[in-house]
């Protein structure tokens, strides 16, 4: 029975008493026909397996290559070599699937990352891999963890939307309609009540405006999905499908919404520093045998595990956008013209900008808050008191050392005239968003929310530096492979 099986993690915890187990999982290697490194998954760490020499067939030893998988019954016993406590004498071996070793991509050496990219359907055999992918889980049950401890409503926002929460344009189309001759209007546009919606839909960019029909009527909701962008950017830090966690709560403003966001931060890097300690520490061996090959101005200050607690032990530092420029202007950076981008105020920051604000200026995470009202999206509270062409909003993004912006939120208008008045200066059509606006028809209220980039908080744990390196099979523009 394959349920009789012990993960090898749970194996490697117990002590050698000369127990019956069986075990199953790959091989990483197969030396002197007698010991086999065994991996199952569960941790990167192998079990040694033992072949009494001459028990098993010259047949079946051949078939013993890199990746084939195996079912093997033995006895546990303490271990002569270095490394590990325990090992297992193997009484019966079963072969479950071979694996042709010339053949077989994944040899026992160090492969390139971008090497990797291109077999994604067998990266996940490898370390790397294995700790990004068991510490993303992690991040994942952690986020589902909080909200619940918070009494908050998993809700669950469609991925299919007739709506462009940002306002970007920046959308996949989602049609059934012939593309080589789909139905016409009379003025040559197309038909789209035809389709199989009856309008023109995309994938979603957010989950944002029905997630706050939810806290509406909840109170606190979030959601955990995966959203698009049609954004042809092929960086280090886009992906064109990505997932993002969006709480929105009512009755809470941009104070309250900085602290849950901090709050959660920490928390789910809590969980994983707790829960998966061996697969961190794996990742910053990585790392810092990485760096070795950089120089020395180039290289972190602080380890990952050392970055991980750092933020877990400071507050974030919170200053305004206004602020955020003028500490830019008077940088040596932008007085040596080392910027890449102009600074002055009313700029849509780029990463340089921030970057060198959490990771020069401040050296751990910065919370910019009230962004001008002209860069950012039309549902965000506008600022009272603003000086004519310096109008702002209660927006505020989390920056992230590293990385740049990891969280983007606001506390969102509330007030029916200013959001309508602000939706028409910025052409968005309020006939299409009447489900929307019942919101502040109908017992509005001052609410909040966030988004946070799951990929790139993994990439912030992790320590990896592509984001392509933190999903499963990544999508970006003319790759979408596997």
């Amino acid at each position: 029975m394959f349920n009789k099986r012990v993960k090898i993690k749970e194996l490697l915890s117990q002590e050698p008493q000369e127990q019956e187990v069986t075990v199953m999982g790959w091989v990483r290697t197969f030396r002197n026909n007698q010991f086999i490194a065994l991996n199952d998954g569960s941790t990167n760490n192998n079990l040694q397996v033992v072949l009494e020499l001459g028990k098993f067939d010259e047949e079946t030893l051949k078939r013993i290559t890199t990746s084939a998988s195996l079912k093997i019954t033995g006895t546990v016993i303490p271990s002569l070599g270095k490394g590990q406590k325990l090992e297992v004498k193997a009484s019966t071996l079963e072969i479950l699937g071979d694996s042709d070793a010339e053949k077989y991509p994944l040899q026992p050496k160090k492969h390139s990352l971008e090497f990797l990219r291109e077999i994604a359907h067998l990266r996940f055999r490898t370390n790397t891999f294995g700790s990004v992918f068991r510490l993303r889980h992690a991040l994942a049950f952690a986020v589902h963890k909080f909200y619940n401890e918070k009494g908050f409503v998993y809700l669950h926002t469609p991925i299919v939307t007739a709506s462009d929460a940002e306002g970007a344009g920046e959308m996949f189309r989602v049609t059934t309609l012939p593309f080589d001759n789909p139905p016409r209007n009379e003025d040559g546009t197309v038909n789209f009540k035809e389709d199989f919606f009856g309008r023109s839909s995309n994938l979603t960019v957010s989950g944002q405006l029905e997630g706050e029909l939810g806290a509406t009527a909840f109170g606190e909701i979030y959601t955990f999905g995966p959203t698009f962008r049609a954004e042809n950017s092929n960086t280090a830090r886009h992906l064109a499908e990505f997932w993002m966690i969006e709480p929105e709560m009512a009755f809470c403003d941009l104070e309250d919404n900085m602290n849950l966001a901090e709050e959660f931060i920490k928390y789910i890097i809590r969980y994983a520093m707790e829960n998966n300690r061996e697969d961190l520490e794996f990742l910053a061996q990585r790392l810092a045998d990485e760096e070795k090959q950089l120089p020395q101005d180039k290289r972190s200050e602080l380890g990952l595990i050392e970055k991980l607690e750092f933020v877990l032990n400071n507050d974030f530092e919170r200053i305004t956008y206004t602020e955020a420029i003028d500490i830019l202007l008077q940088s040596p950076a932008y007085k040596k013209k080392k910027f890449q981008y102009d600074v002055k105020w009313g700029i849509d920051m780029q990463s340089e900008h921030e970057r060198y604000l959490v990771e020069k200026h401040f050296k751990k995470p910065v919370i910019v808050t009230n962004y001008p009202a002209a860069i950012k999206a039309f549902y965000m509270r506008q600022d009272d008191g603003c000086e004519p062409g310096k109008e702002t909003v209660a927006a505020m993004d989390i920056l992230a050392p590293g990385i740049g912006e990891i969280v983007g939120g606001s506390q969102r208008e509330e007030r029916m005239d200013k959001l309508m008045k602000r939706m028409e200066e910025m052409h968005v059509p309020a006939e299409e968003l009447w489900w929307y606006l019942d919101t502040r028809r109908f017992g509005t209220v001052p609410h909040a929310g966030f988004g946070l980039g799951f990929e790139r908080m993994v990439q912030f744990v992790t320590g990896m530096g592509n984001i392509r390196d933190v999903i499963a099979f990544p999508r970006t523009p003319k790759n979408c492979e596997f």
